[in-house]
């Protein structure tokens, strides 16, 4: 299954509301569940995002509609990248000409 991280940034309304966030984030785990995925973690950072979350999802269009599911209630902004792990870039670098 693909990998995505998505990174998180509270929006004002999400920062008004912090005490409720533990519970969103387990809502949104749920979420991903039910999408088929795997919830692999969640971690509160600090610095320019405030939470990252690590996901197995069906589809590019699974992990879609997740986060956009997750953005639309208006708590945090999202930005979303598709994660490779080593053996798949190994199988990817495979194909690049040269060395």
């Amino acid at each position: 299954m693909p990998q995505y991280v998505a990174m998180l940034t509270f929006t004002g309304e999400g920062i008004s509301n912090i005490k409720q966030s533990p519970g969103r984030v387990k809502a949104a785990q749920e979420a991903v569940e039910r999408a088929g995925g795997r919830w692999l973690g969640y971690y509160v950072t600090l610095g320019r995002y405030d939470g990252i979350a690590i996901l197995d999802l069906p589809s590019d269009e699974a992990a879609a509609t997740i986060i956009m599911s997750i953005g639309a209630e208006g708590n945090v902004r999202t930005e979303t990248m598709r994660a490779f792990s080593l053996e798949e870039f190994q199988d990817i670098v495979k194909n690049v000409p040269g060395n």
